[in-house]
């Protein structure tokens, strides 16, 4: 499966959503074809952007709690909508081992903004992950 770019387009329904409050049906429609995502990627993107969207409070806590010094207001619009979606996974996709999680984030943070921002992002779900003593039994 494409969960890579499915990531993306979920990064980019979530973009359009927050930052130009764009309908969730309009965003998805739009990623899913701009990325041309297979029906299984496309239903990753989907399940990734609702489930961000019906935790939204939740997730936003906990980026609150772990950004520290860090007003989630003041964070870049790439790294809060990607920290939203890597923390769904880590959260409610067990599936995932977490490390892949924790690495997507930090490669797709490089590829939509910059190095600094992937060593933020990494540095907040790795505090996420020890404090939560989440395990990973597995090679990512």
């Amino acid at each position: 499966m494409q969960r890579r770019k499915a990531r993306e387009a979920a990064l980019q329904a979530l973009f359009q959503i927050d930052v130009g409050k764009a309908e969730v049906e309009d965003a998805l429609t739009y990623v899913v074809a701009l990325n041309d995502l297979n029906d299984a990627a496309e239903s990753f993107c989907r399940g990734l952007v609702h489930g961000v969207l019906a935790n939204l409070e939740l997730i936003d806590e906990l980026i609150a709690e772990h950004a520290v010094d860090w007003n989630i207001k003041r964070l870049g619009n790439v790294e809060r909508n990607l920290l939203r979606m890597a923390l769904f996974e880590l959260l409610y996709l067990k599936d995932i081992p977490v490390g892949v999680s924790i690495n997507e984030a930090v490669e797709i943070a490089k590829t939509f903004a910059n190095d600094d921002s992937g060593r933020f992002v990494n540095g907040i779900l790795g505090r996420f992950v020890r404090e939560r003593h989440l395990e990973d039994d597995s090679e990512g």
